[in-house]
């Protein structure tokens, strides 16, 4: 019989013609116009679990978009891994900088991936990381070689913030036991420096209205007398930070943990070079919160972005309008002993305090997730390890991404179980952006890596 590496090689250009079939399909979960594009990939998700050897495959409805679950249980006595993962997609917004249709993938060479990458929404967050599981799975049971328990809970809707899961996992607590909680949805330094996330931030996502006049009036007749609530907008905005990047709303650092001196010390270790990071995003410098490198401001302290800003008219030619009302999502990233729910509302009541008479202010709360730190002397950390070291010849590093995944301290509370975050994508990717991409040397590392974690972790575990 085959071994599993084998497997791997003799099937590569089938899992990447299934994962370009996969990625074809527009999974947008923000939008209703693609209901019926997201629930069809639900179904696709679950036809490839059944054909790559799963049991009991379900197609699990939630108020919102549905779970797919599968499970193969080789022997009760045999550690559990529970495989995470979520197959809707970000919008692929705005189209007009996307080299080719974002639903129409294509596999070209890059300078990060001189193999090829694979240009698609989705195809590194999350779809291509995912299907990594489900391939290195297909390979493991066709060739007998489980060496775990597994289970797979493939969400629909992590990209509006999950909001169904928690409610999932605390009703189907059985079900869902495990040991570990296996997730790749995180990236890796370099395809030449490997290395495992052992923290992320937390988020509070929220959008802001600012109103002023009952209509649109004319900039000539009124401007000058009336408040422009996107001027008010802007001037709001602008005063959350100081001269040094300093978030100004008060009590929003007060549970902060600050890192020791060794501690930060450690973090710059990792590879990084300011100047490659700028000619990457084609900027002539960067900017961030005073007193700490680029890897702290993007790992370890807390932020807030304005993610959208509109209001007045934006088409073809002018229009001399003072608008009514101005709107803005903001988000904030947290770190850990921050609260979502408590960093929410102070957001609030200091927006609402800071708006002048002239206008009124709304604050709609959208979602938000805690952050996140996992040890690094558990099993699975240990297995995730030496298994890409295995796989790359190098020790991974533990590092912490800026990003977040809320579903990492739920899934703790939930169901008593550790996550080890083993990602195989690049920040370079530009996930979330136009020309996201995914490289096939990371696919197929991804699955050639995947049974080794199962290995190690059965025999550490065991």
């Amino acid at each position: 019989m085959q071994s599993v590496q084998q497997y791997i090689e003799a099937h590569k250009d089938r899992f990447l013609e299934e994962l370009l079939e996969l990625l074809r399909i527009p999974s947008v979960s923000a939008d209703p116009a693609y209901k019926a594009d997201v629930l069809r990939t639900a179904d696709f998700v679950a036809e490839r679990l059944r054909d790559a050897g799963a049991d009991h495959v379900e197609i699990c409805p939630t108020a919102g978009y549905p779970i797919v679950y599968a499970e193969k249980i080789v022997d009760p006595a045999k550690p559990t891994v529970l495989v995470y993962g979520h197959y809707d997609v970000q919008p692929p917004d705005p189209l007009e900088l996307w080299e080719s249709p974002p639903f129409e993938p294509v596999v070209k060479p890059t300078a990060k991936h001189p193999d090829g990458a694979i240009f698609a929404r989705g195809a590194c967050d999350d779809k291509g990381q995912f299907y990594m599981h489900v391939k290195a799975f297909e390979a493991m049971a066709a060739t007998g070689s489980l060496p775990c328990n597994v289970k797979f809970m493939i969400e629909g809707e992590e990209e509006v913030g999950s909001a169904n899961l928690g409610i999932f996992c605390r009703e189907n607590q059985e079900k869902l036991s495990c040991d570990t909680i296996l997730i790749s949805d995180t990236s890796i330094i370099d395809n030449e420096v490997p290395s495992i996330t052992v923290g992320l931030r937390g988020m509070s996502y929220l959008e802001v209205e600012v109103v002023g006049p009952n209509r649109d009036l004319h900039s000539g007749v009124y401007g000058g007398g009336v408040a422009n609530p996107i001027n008010v907008l802007c001037d709001m905005i602008s005063s959350l930070m100081d001269a040094d990047k300093h978030i100004t709303i008060p009590g929003f650092y007060d549970e902060v943990v600050e890192l020791t001196a060794a501690e930060r010390e450690k973090l710059n270790e990792a590879p990084f070079s300011l100047d490659q990071y700028k000619e990457d995003l084609d900027i002539g410098d960067v900017q961030g919160e005073k007193g700490y490198s680029t890897l702290e401001r993007v790992s370890i302290r807390p932020t807030l972005d304005v993610n959208g800003i509109w209001g007045g008219y934006i088409g073809e030619g002018a229009k001399t309008v003072l608008p009514s009302k101005a709107s803005a999502k903001i988000s904030m990233r947290l770190v850990p002993n921050q609260r979502p729910e408590v960093i929410t509302r102070l957001f609030q009541e200091h927006f609402e305090r800071i708006a002048p008479a002239s206008v009124k202010v709304k604050v709609k709360p959208h979602h938000g997730g805690e952050p996140a730190v996992t040890p690094t002397d558990t099993p699975e950390y240990m297995a995730a390890s030496k298994a890409m070291e295995k796989s790359f010849g190098k020790t991974p590093i533990p590092t912490r991404e800026g990003g977040s995944i809320p579903i990492v301290a739920l899934f703790e509370e939930v169901l008593n179980a550790k996550s080890v975050l083993m990602g195989f994508g690049l920040n370079s990717d530009a996930i979330h952006s136009p020309n996201e991409h995914y490289g096939l040397f990371n696919y197929y590392k991804g699955i050639e890596t995947i049974p080794y974690f199962h290995d190690f972790y059965a025999e550490l575990k065991g």
